[in-house]
């Protein structure tokens, strides 16, 4: 609101004074301009004949001892705050006529708006042909100021109603220009709910914020987001954001709420952008994306994601505050961000997210049980999948690549850990060749045994290097069950495969070598050591250092991921517990155990 320099003192002028000041605050078009402006009593720049003076600087100066009605304090303030609105702060040839024009122009819209009374003392030609600044600013220089106008100022005949305090910034006069719209917006709206009955009054009625505008213009226009934004409540309560720590904005998904600071002052441009910012988080399920990965810098990570797609869409404009946006990080998915980011800490924990510093703006713990979780998922994945298809189809625009695929990859089943790990098994050992032979017959001729049959044997049997080593975590924080469910997997693949013997390596807080073994005996006859701590990189130094282990030897690293750095120089992967994440950069697959059996 405006700041009110000096306060409200019991005088019948200045009483009258702030009563029209009222007035404005509750009126959809001018509440939005005059809450951003600095008030001040002040002689010396307004003569006594005078009223209102506006600066370039946002602040107006009155001389509120003058007597005059409420209605027409109402009108003043109206006349001086437009000029701020209508970016009249512009260099010209000459300021008279220029300030003259702009008063015209001003004077005609608050006539035709019906807002306040005109002073006595002023004086406005409603005939004058011209309807903008430009038109009348070039007829007064061919013609002259006709004398009547210039009593038409509210500084007083013959003084300049605008102050040139300095040059304004252009993001300034943007926003001055955007407060204007957002006021008129307001007032189509007020004016349809009178209309329609649902108010008896425009004054003091505010139907939407421009987040509220944000929300039903992606529900009418924008149908990427429009289901997201239907299924959503929008709270715009100062005091749960503060509570939640929120600066500018947050989502939770579980709870389907979307939280807007109304103290972040976003205009409807920088509210669509926001709303889509949230909504995108959501969306493409980035909470369910993390997989044990540090809350903070992921939501970063994805913030850069976001912010790039939307720059590039033209969704809504960047807020003045500005978020995160790196051009060069183009093209990079949130993973590749993320583990870019885990190795500039120093420089990437200093950054905030729209609900602030060291704060993620996805609320809500997407670690916690929930019996709806799945249907949950399902919704936001189908709402972001038919918003695609209905913006194709409608021909809303064209969308980032990078936004296509991973909606497209959102709506595909996810493919289960252990087809991941049967394709990398494949992509190891390819299948041996086989020929037929009657060294051993098959059994399919018992039926006839008069006719012998040859069977399918390899073609060689060379064992050498058909191979790969097993590094077991079997620290205490391993989760025996997942434990059996890897292995399992891992000997049924490697029989499946011809793989013959398999290294298998302990490691707790120390190594402990089975030495090779069948896949078969994996799964069934293997006695767990250890159980202590975690100590890996001495396990995968005794496997890269042995003289009986192929140089080419994969190796399938076992753990919870709550083990330091490892540095495995050969091909390998990682088999992890859902939900959990590597303290470091892996350079190899990492296959996600889920708890259903595979």
């Amino acid at each position: 609101m405006a700041r009110r320099t000096p306060k409200r003192p019991q005088d019948p002028a200045r009483e009258a004074f702030w009563a029209g000041h009222d007035l404005l605050t509750q009126h959809p078009i001018f509440a939005p301009l005059i809450g951003f402006v600095r008030i001040t009593d002040d002689h010396e720049r307004v003569p006594e004949d005078g009223w209102v003076v506006v600066a370039s600087s946002s602040v107006l100066y009155v001389r509120s001892t003058r007597r005059a009605a409420p209605e027409e304090w109402a009108y003043l303030l109206a006349h001086a705050v437009l000029h701020l609105g209508m970016d009249h702060f512009r260099p010209n040839l000459d300021p008279i006529a220029w300030q003259v024009a702009c008063d015209c122009c001003v004077a005609r819209f608050l006539r035709d708006l019906k807002f306040g009374r005109l002073p006595a003392e002023l004086f406005f030609d409603p005939d004058l042909p011209a309807r903008s600044e430009e038109l009348l600013y070039a007829r007064f220089l061919r013609e002259g100021v006709p004398p009547p106008l210039l009593a038409c100022g509210t500084a007083g005949p013959r003084s300049p109603g605008m102050l040139f305090a300095g040059p304004m910034s252009a993001d300034n006069r943007k926003a001055w220009q955007a407060r204007l719209a957002g006021g008129l917006v307001n007032a189509v709206d007020a004016a349809v709910a009178l209309a329609a009955g649902l108010h008896t009054s425009l004054a003091g009625h505010f139907p939407r914020s421009p987040a509220a505008r944000a929300r039903a213009w992606f529900m009418a226009s924008y149908p990427l987001l429009g289901s997201l934004a239907a299924a959503f409540e929008l709270i715009e309560d100062p005091q749960i954001c503060q509570r939640l720590q929120i600066t500018v904005a947050a989502v939770d998904a579980e709870a389907r709420e979307l939280y807007i600071n109304p103290a972040a002052h976003l205009d409807d441009q920088s509210a669509r952008f926001v709303l889509a910012h949230e909504l995108l988080h959501v969306g493409l399920r980035h909470q369910a994306r993390r997989q044990g990965r540090e809350p903070y810098l992921w939501n970063v990570a994805c913030d850069y994601v976001i912010n790039g797609w939307l720059v590039e869409m033209g969704v809504g404009e960047l807020p003045e505050f500005g978020l995160l946006h790196d051009p060069e990080l183009k093209g990079m998915s949130a993973e590749s961000i993320y583990d870019h980011i885990v190795v500039n800490l120093r420089r990437y924990r200093k950054l905030a997210t729209l609900r602030g510093f060291g704060l993620g703006d996805m609320l809500g713990d997407d670690t916690a049980p929930r019996g709806d979780a799945t249907t949950l998922d399902a919704f936001y994945r189908r709402c972001l999948s038919q918003g695609l298809a209905y913006h194709h189809s409608q021909g809303r625009g064209l969308l980032p690549a990078g936004l296509v695929e991973e909606i497209r990859a959102l709506d595909q089943p996810a493919i289960p850990w252990d087809v991941e790990l049967a394709r990398w098994f494949d992509e190891r050992f390819s299948p041996l060749e086989r020929r037929r032979s009657f060294a051993r017959l098959s059994r399919r001729q018992s039926s006839t045994p008069d006719i012998p049959r040859p069977s399918w044997v390899p073609a060689t049997r060379n064992d050498e290097g058909r191979t790969f080593g097993v590094l077991l975590d079997t620290s205490g924080s391993m989760d025996r069950k997942l434990l059996a469910q890897a292995l399992g997997a891992i000997a049924s693949y490697a029989i499946a495969r011809d793989v013959t013997r398999v290294r298998v390596v302990f490691c707790d807080a120390a190594v402990y070598d089975e030495g090779y073994m069948a896949p078969e005996a994996i799964a069934g006859r293997v006695r767990v050591r250890g159980r202590g701590g975690t100590i890996l990189q001495p396990g995968i130094e005794l496997l890269e250092r042995a003289a009986d282990f192929p140089a080419d030897g994969p190796l399938l690293i076992i753990t919870d991921g709550m083990c330091d750095r490892l540095h495995p120089r050969r091909d390998h992967a990682f088999l992890m517990p859902e939900g959990r994440n590597l303290p470091f950069v892996p350079r190899g697959k990492v296959f996600r155990l889920s708890n259903a059996p595979p």
